[in-house]
């Protein structure tokens, strides 16, 4: 160390020009200079001293202390009273390479503390910036007081980190928690300023499933919080928690199906079996909760509750997927996992019990004790069902049955796709065409083939022709264009129309309504007929018909026909087709006010087969096929040459020449003295 000069200076000899000199040497010189020197060189050693090499779950139990505030169980944290957290929390920790960490959880199995242990662990051991997002701004103060407070104020190893709140140059408010080399900053998925307020090398997303849709209609909030970890590549964390909700539209089902799948095996304390723990497996007698106990897989021997303790401690992590990305992991837990004093599993058979009979008490059951997505009533079957069910139309365009066809019709951006279905008796469908027309509606080509298809003709199976009945065209995009075609093949036979949401609807169809149209550039008052479509009510029907159970082989050789509804599809259709009819499911949402309401929303960004077919069945409501009388369909089954169902008693032929016999699937009504009422479109 240099000599010092006559006017002593606390920072002259500094580390910088140390050359291994005995650090006694700096007391001795720190001592003569000022009182206190002994705390300098304290500080000094201390920052020099790198710190230890802890895990999050190690720190939690060296460092972490739980407040009667905020917990049951205040004292000392424990990571061995919940062994099923350790993985999940060194996942959490610099040294693991995993990036993005899913937990889907049933209620109350200790995740948010999980998370708490990860704020506590990066003020303390891993300081950056980090952002914790709570579903709304009020839930983030409410977390900051009832939550973040207590973990900072009850551990030590924080407190002399994290300045009080006493001062506005304190840096530390309700929402803000600074500390050296970071910040905390806690914001709801409702505000987009929050999520977009700073770069952040670590997220925690909380309760992602009762995250709204948009943030301030500016996006989804997980997308948004993540885009604030761009610059720390490889160095980010993002830690995404949440109980399920509905199937199809949970984030957390989302994110845990795209990952690796992880699951909690432990072993049977009778044959040392392992694995994860199902509900199916608790069993319990008639009426009595009381008795349920977990049934082995391996020797079906019923293992008392007492022995969770131990199968826990000696539990492991599996994962049962591959996951798209290799940084990408999950983590799946029910509340049969609890630990003993806080969910037994005689309470969770008694709160199944209790749920049985309301529906809402179940999907709250199933969330909440199984920690698995509702699958909502009203919902399509699935896919792969569908395409079991595939039929061979034996060489016929339109099957026996199929009387008269309608056809829907989805503007795309780049295509119009038309689906041509046939309907017969009772509303029984069958697809018999599924035409993709590519250029779009600023193609005039695509227009023309689309004219074309109005009389183009399909084969009956037994050789009558059929054109086109009615065809509905969808106007949500591209209006005037559609407009404009519709007006020029005329209104007889195309009709544009409007799908509406909701189900209080005083009917499917309403119209049709004149609206204003732009034809080669002049506008042209009440120039286009548009009808009014409650999608929902047809949507509804449609799952309903693809989920009737057809007779099997017997009961056909037995003469039972397929029931009214049934949809028959070909055996040429893809599994994208497939997929995209049944890609929207039935949900219950409620507004502002709390009040619950049935919606319908995508679980898949490709819809257009189901569209196509709600168009189609419009098309056949505005044709009047459901109000059709019985000599309506009679006449609609002699074009066709076929009989579906026995026929009237036919009057004594006359010796007048009989007329020109229609073409195949065109409604008419003869004259008589009481007609029934049919539309202009179905008359001669």
């Amino acid at each position: 160390m240099s000599e010092r000069n006559s006017t002593p200076s606390p920072i002259s000899g500094s580390a910088s020009d140390s050359d291994g000199t005995a650090s006694d040497d700096l007391t001795a010189d720190l001592d003569l200079v000022f009182d206190g020197a002994e705390d300098v060189l304290r500080a000094w050693r201390r920052g020099m001293r790198p710190d230890p090499d802890l895990t999050v779950s190690e720190w939690a139990d060296q460092h972490r202390k739980l407040s009667s505030r905020a917990s049951a169980e205040p004292g000392q944290y424990r990571t061995a009273r919940t062994p099923y957290l350790r993985e999940i929390m060194d996942a959490l920790s610099p040294r693991h390479p995993a990036q993005r960490i899913s937990f889907m959880k049933a209620a109350q199995v200790g995740a948010t503390e999980a998370g708490n242990n990860w704020i506590g662990f990066v003020i303390h051991h891993a300081p950056g910036p980090m952002l914790a997002v709570l579903p709304t701004v009020e839930m983030a103060k409410r977390t900051s007081r009832g939550r973040i407070d207590p973990l900072i104020e009850d551990s030590p190893a924080l407190k002399e980190r994290v300045q009080p709140a006493r001062s506005r140059d304190a840096g530390n408010s309700m929402l803000s928690k600074e500390f050296p080399g970071g910040i905390l900053v806690l914001t709801g998925a409702n505000s987009a300023t929050g999520l977009r307020s700073m770069p952040a090398r670590y997220i925690f997303l909380d309760e992602v499933d009762a995250y709204p849709a948009s943030a301030d209609e500016e996006g989804d909030p997980v997308t948004l919080a993540e885009a604030r970890t761009t610059t720390f590549s490889h160095r980010r964390k993002v830690f995404m928690v949440s109980t399920p909700t509905i199937r199809g539209i949970s984030r957390i089902e989302r994110e845990f199906d795209a990952s690796d799948q992880r699951r909690y095996f432990v072993p049977c304390p009778h044959c040392g079996a392992m694995q994860w723990l199902q509900f199916e497996r608790l069993r319990w007698d008639k009426g009595r909760p009381d008795t349920a106990a977990y049934h082995c897989e391996g020797c079906e021997r019923a293992i008392a509750e007492h022995h969770k303790t131990q199968m826990l401690e000696k539990g492991e992590w599996r994962p049962t997927a591959v996951s798209a990305d290799p940084h990408s992991i999950g983590f799946h837990l029910s509340a049969l996992y609890s630990p003993l004093g806080w969910k037994s599993w005689q309470q969770i058979a008694r709160d199944w019990l209790a749920a049985q009979g309301s529906e809402e008490m179940l999907r709250a059951a199933r969330n909440t004790l199984l920690g698995e997505t509702w699958l909502e009533s009203g919902d399509a079957p699935e896919w792969q069902r569908l395409a079991e069910r595939r039929e061979s139309y034996a060489g016929a365009h339109i099957p026996v049955g199929g009387l008269f066809l309608t056809a829907g019709v989805d503007v795309q951006k780049d295509r119009i796709e038309v689906d041509v279905w046939a309907w017969g008796r009772g509303l029984e469908s069958w697809l018999v065409d599924h035409i993709v027309i590519a250029g779009g509606p600023d193609d005039p080509a695509c227009w023309d083939k689309l004219t074309t298809l109005l009389s183009r003709t399909w084969v009956c199976a037994n050789g009558a022709v059929m054109v086109i009945g009615k065809l509905a065209i969808d106007t949500g995009y591209e209006a005037a264009a559609v407009y404009a075609w519709a007006r020029k093949q005329g209104f007889e036979q195309v009709s544009p129309v409007k799908g509406l949401e909701g189900f209080n609807r005083a009917t499917p169809v309403s119209g049709p309504t004149f609206v204003d149209a732009t034809i080669g550039g002049r506008r042209l008052r009440r120039g286009a007929r548009l009808w009014s479509v409650a999608t929902a009510t047809f949507k509804t029907e449609t799952y309903r018909f693809l989920r009737l159970e057809r007779p099997s082989d017997e009961d056909r050789a037995l003469g039972i026909l397929d029931a009214p509804g049934t949809v028959h599809l070909p055996d040429w259709i893809d599994t994208e087709w497939l997929k995209q009819l049944v890609a929207e499911q039935l949900v219950t949402v409620r507004n502002k006010r709390g009040y619950a309401h049935p919606e319908w929303q995508k679980m898949r960004e490709r819809n257009e087969a189901l569209d196509c077919r709600v168009y189609a069945r419009a098309a056949a409501w505005i044709m009047g096929a459901d109000r059709w009388d019985e000599a309506t369909w009679q006449r609609l089954e002699e074009q066709a040459g076929v009989e579906t169902r026995p026929a009237l008693q036919k009057a004594a032929p006359s010796d007048q020449a009989a007329p020109t016999p229609p073409k195949a699937g065109t409604p008419t009504t003869p004259r008589r003295k009481r007609r029934a009422y049919t539309p202009n479109f179905m008359r001669d």
